[in-house]
């Protein structure tokens, strides 16, 4: 398994709009993060997690050139806005991309994207065939667990792709949820800044804590704001604990 992280930013990315708060960073390359997504590859099988604003640059850094499924986590922009930047994989694939997500998440699609899903479908426009997820599935060589989590008061999906668990905008995870992820080689998980605390977003302190209760061997940390420099953050955290940047790639057994 392949894993590239296409963005790791927040809802806003870093820099914001108008560049505000790029002083409170170094000019390290790894802080400028754009809106989070994930790209995994198997031997046959391509899996986009997430689908936001950046996609078409962060598809042609990343160099994808098939997608097979894409893993919703919710039904936020930042996760979501690059839905019809897939019609090009359409033209090249010459069929529809199966999407998955919750049911409260595909029908919010339906009401903003109406000229994607509506009656009257914009010629050209994605064709895309929209999923509910509750269950483990199989797609192509990878087994696919959603992973119910919270996003403050919202009920939104994580994944677990074999031994490979992506959770991000999470505040609080249920013991059934982290009994699906205690035995997992590799974790990534949201955390937005050190301190204050966040209603619907970990601090990396909280996720610290998630990562030992449940003695995951290697984290990753992703949705940083403009707060956290890429490198005086690495030399706090724990050893087995890193942050993500943009266009980091994984390989995993």
């Amino acid at each position: 398994m392949r894993v590239t992280f296409l963005g790791t930013g927040t809802s806003m990315g870093v820099p914001v709009a108008g560049g505000f708060g790029s002083d409170l960073t170094t000019n390290d390359p790894r802080n400028i993060r754009t809106r989070c997504a994930a790209w995994i590859e198997g031997l046959n099988t391509s899996i986009l997690i997430d689908v936001g604003p950046e996609f078409r640059i962060q598809s042609i850094r990343a160099q994808i050139k098939r997608i097979d499924h894409v893993l919703l986590t919710h039904e936020h922009m930042d996760h979501i806005a690059g839905l019809d930047d897939l019609r090009a994989y359409n033209y090249v694939q010459k069929g529809e991309i199966p999407v998955y997500g919750t049911m409260s998440c595909l029908e919010s699609l339906r009401k903003r994207f109406d000229y994607l899903f509506g009656k009257n479908k914009y010629p050209g426009s994605a064709s895309l065939q929209l999923t509910e997820i509750n269950k483990p599935l199989k797609l192509g060589e990878f087994k696919v667990t959603p992973l119910p989590v919270e996003h403050g008061k919202l009920d939104i999906l994580g994944y677990r792709i074999d031994d490979f668990v992506y959770l991000t905008d999470v505040k609080s995870i249920s013991n059934s949820t982290k009994e699906l992820m205690r035995d997992a080689k590799v974790v990534v998980l949201s955390a937005l800044r050190w301190e204050p605390s966040h209603p619907t977003h970990l601090t990396i302190p909280e996720a610290i804590d998630i990562i030992n209760e449940l003695e995951i061997p290697k984290a990753y940390f992703i949705h940083m704001d403009s707060s956290v420099d890429q490198q005086e953050t690495n030399n706090r955290l724990p050893s087995h604990i890193q942050l993500a940047y943009d266009q980091q790639v994984l390989v995993l057994d």
